[in-house]
């Protein structure tokens, strides 16, 4: 009975981290190229009491023993990388990728982050930055009295100086794709950096080496999916509903037990 107890908290544990994790894709559900995460359970040890295909006293073999489950666990918690929707917002500094791939960008430490979000901005020294004001990397520099700034899908970048109609081109940005971008790690600010998982990056200009294209005056959206994730979340609450039943009905039968006399 004790047994029933400790298997249902299981249940209750697993499920307060999924309604925590569908709480979290909603929360984010206007963020920029924000990426759901999908949770992964898997059942736990059993108890063997007899094993399947053992003899009886009568020298017969049982066709199926007796297995006693102890419950489940998260065992993952995956970044779904699908598209988001694209959005115009007619900012040549925003910009979307059609396809794989991640923006780079430095971090305070000097170590290079990744992200989707192209919500790009100039900093004071006129270079490309993030909206925390992680510069973009390779670095693109703005030079003095830059005017009409135009992004190509294959990531140059030109501009118009001193009111001249001619555009230069002034740098080149690139994009990062991994061999598996579930294996990243969430830093929170809208990045991830790399692990032994994800694999090291792949750098190449955006359209080649199957690297996805640049969109600029478009941002990519968050892909979370609303009516997915409310079914989710009462799946779950369902799930947590009948579990804590469980422990109230071994609870009931353990009072019961208590209650016998001789």
């Amino acid at each position: 009975m004790i047994r029933s107890l400790y298997t249902a908290a299981t249940g209750m544990k697993a499920n307060q981290l999924y309604v925590d994790n569908i709480t979290n894709n909603l929360s984010n559900i206007n963020t920029v190229a924000f990426k759901k995460t999908k949770v992964e359970f898997e059942d736990l040890l059993y108890q063997t009491m007899v094993e399947p295909g053992s003899g009886n006293a009568e020298g017969a073999s049982f066709p199926a023993g007796i297995q006693v489950g102890v419950g489940v666990r998260v065992v993952a918690s995956q970044k779904v990388f699908s598209q988001g929707n694209i959005s115009e917002t007619s900012n040549p500094l925003d910009l979307s990728i059609l396809g794989d791939g991640f923006f780079q960008v430095a971090m305070p430490s000097g170590e290079i982050a990744y992200t989707r979000g192209g919500a790009f901005k100039i900093s004071a020294e006129g270079s490309l930055v993030t909206s925390q004001g992680y510069l973009l990397e390779p670095p693109i520099v703005l030079p003095e009295g830059s005017q009409d700034i135009t992004i190509d899908e294959s990531g140059r970048v030109y501009v118009s100086l001193d009111g001249s109609n001619i555009s230069e081109e002034i740098g080149q940005i690139e994009l990062a794709r991994f061999i598996n971008p579930s294996g990243l790690k969430s830093m929170g600010n809208n990045v991830f950096t790399m692990t032994a998982a994800s694999g090291s990056p792949d750098v190449d200009a955006p359209g080649e080496a199957s690297m996805g294209k640049i969109q600029s005056g478009f941002l990519e959206s968050s892909n979370v999916q609303l009516v997915e994730e409310m079914v989710n979340m009462i799946v779950a609450q369902r799930a947590y509903e009948v579990v804590s039943k469980a422990i109230q009905t071994s609870e009931e039968m353990l009072q019961l037990a208590n209650q016998l006399r001789r």
